[in-house]
């Protein structure tokens, strides 16, 4: 991304030149802090500095120094200090004690060697990158009486359990000193939400050309040894290939191999300076319906004219989970990153908001297939629907959670709704509720196959594809062939039988073991007792299995 303004970018309104590395006591011309003792003078520069947590409101006027702001040093000695005169000393005003040189006016802190006969270019200070980082602040100790923390800290693993990642901006455009300030925010964050094997656990992917893991899930068990591995991290330089780092967390780095747990939440905070240079709308889809709950921090972003430039306008709202604001925060300027740290940390350690993890309960095509044959009758149709409505509510419905789909049969078959036609939970119900009783024969078989064709073939990847298949009756036509070419597919069978159905028919249709997908009731007023079997077999079996 091109600076044009390297002086406008760390927040200077007005640029000088005449720059020295930091001393021991402010010289001439620097930036004096709003804490600094003494009496005001006009200020002869304006200048708007970067929010590094101090604040500085004016300059000293050229030829005064520190020292004509002691108010416990005399004229004469101020007169010594200025003009380097050999005349003796007069006698300190505490009797000829010396009085000792106090810096405890300045925080200030000397960070090279400063010669008064040097340049700014010997030194090597440069406006853009030499100005501090916000230094990370160490906790107080909990508990300890009288003391409140500088920031939020989780003392307790059990208030965020959570298995998160950070993708660090490894790219040229953000340069080596805003690399660092990122090091230094993650170190913050590391250091707030108290990382423990029972509680939050914390990794670190840089991208760039290629995506690179630096700490994985189970390379720190505490936040110490988090804070030591970041500040190891090197910059790998590369474009901003966001989009492929989201398909490497997916692929890889939320693996049981590399320290996920499967019972935590899985969240990703994308860091971006500016914008992506590939397009992430698809990796994004994919890692969110494998459960990752994906945040996006972009800092000074694109401007009017750099917008032309973007690969995939609106990028933020194609990939995050919602586009209510909750997973997405903008900031203005790196130095302002620090400030986030608390209000990232809430976030993501927010359980019940964390819609997008990957649970039993929204990552699953559900496809009902229901007997509307003249054997089944209005009332007991209408109990049937009642028990689709029953196992729907338990689920969490959204494009991106769990899908419903219906289909009706009796010789023929008729799709009601699709995975993708009802959006929400209060739409879906109604769907069901409104779906006409048809009345025909049975084909149990041929419901199959159209099940199949009109709504698996369009599941998503990712998705569990469930089939719940509801009859009263023997089929007219075979259900054995369309029920292996759906376990072929990965399709997950259940069978629920009422009164006059076939048990060796419910057998083939449901996936093995036999006992957990097939159901038979003599009632259809008794169906609802399967209800909560069917929810929980769904869910052990999704928890049972390991993820890739």
């Amino acid at each position: 991304m091109l600076r044009l303004d390297a002086c406008a970018e760390i927040g200077f309104t007005t640029c000088s030149y005449t720059a020295f590395p930091r001393r021991d006591w402010p010289p001439a011309s620097f930036p004096r802090p709003d804490w600094f003792p003494g009496t005001r003078h006009p200020a002869d520069v304006s200048y708007a500095a970067p929010d590094s947590g101090y604040t500085w409101t004016e300059t000293d006027t050229p030829g005064i120094t520190a020292w004509d702001h002691r108010p416990d040093i005399s004229e004469y000695e101020r007169w010594l200090y200025r003009f380097g005169s050999n005349l003796p000393r007069a006698p300190d005003s505490d009797g000829g004690r010396k009085v000792p040189l106090d810096t405890t006016y300045t925080r200030v802190e000397p960070v090279d060697s400063w010669r008064p006969d040097a340049s700014i270019y010997e030194s090597g200070y440069n406006v853009r990158e030499e100005e501090p980082a916000a230094r990370v602040p160490e906790p107080a100790p909990q508990g300890a009486p009288g003391k409140n923390p500088p920031f939020m800290l989780l003392s307790q693993a059990d208030e965020c359990k959570v298995d998160l990642v950070f993708l660090m901006d490894g790219s040229w455009s953000i340069g080596k000193r805003r690399f660092k300030i990122q090091k230094d925010f993650l170190s913050e964050v590391a250091q707030t939400i108290n990382v423990g094997v029972t509680g939050p656990v914390m990794g670190v992917v840089q991208y760039g050309d290629e995506p690179v893991t630096e700490v994985s899930l189970k390379s720190a068990s505490s936040s110490r040894e988090l804070r030591s591995a970041i500040e190891k991290i090197t910059q790998k330089g590369g474009p901003s290939h966001v989009g492929k780092a989201l398909g490497y967390i997916n692929k890889q780095f939320f693996s049981d191999a590399n320290g996920n747990r499967g019972g935590a939440p899985n969240v990703a905070v994308v860091l971006v300076d500016g914008w992506p240079t590939d397009k992430v709308e698809e990796a994004s889809r994919l890692a969110r319906e494998s459960g990752i709950n994906i945040f996006f921090v972009t800092i000074e972003g694109a401007d009017d004219v750099e917008k032309k430039n973007l690969i995939e306008n609106d990028f933020v709202d194609k990939a995050v989970c919602r586009t209510n604001g909750f997973f997405s925060l903008p900031v203005s300027s790196w130095f302002a990153l620090r400030k986030l740290v608390q209000p990232l940390v809430k976030r993501v350690c927010d359980a019940d908001r964390l819609v997008c993890s990957k649970t039993c309960l929204n990552a699953n095509d559900i496809a009902f297939v229901i007997d509307g044959s003249s054997s089944v009758g209005t009332g007991n149709f209408r109990t049937v629907l009642q028990f689709v409505a029953n196992i729907t509510r338990e689920f969490e419905i959204s494009d991106t959670d769990t899908r419903v789909g219906a289909v009706q049969y009796t010789y023929e078959q008729r799709l009601e709704f699709s995975f993708t036609q009802h959006g929400n939970k209060a739409e879906l119900l109604n769907a069901i509720k409104r779906i006409n009783y048809w009345s025909g024969g049975t084909s149990t078989g041929a419901a199959i196959s159209y099940a199949a064709e009109q709504l698996f073939s369009k599941s998503k990847p990712n998705k569990r594809k469930i089939m719940i298949v509801i009859t009263d009756g023997r089929s007219y036509d075979d259900v054995r062939q369309p029920a292996l070419a759906v376990h072929r597919q990965d399709v997950i069978a259940y069978a629920v039988g009422i009164a006059w159905a076939s048990q060796d028919e419910l057998e083939y249709i449901a996936t093995d073991p036999d006992k957990e997908h097939a159901f038979f009731v003599d009632e259809f007023d008794n169906l609802y007792k399967f209800v909560p079997k069917i929810v929980d077999n769904i869910c052990q079996e999704f928890n049972s299995q390991p993820r890739n």
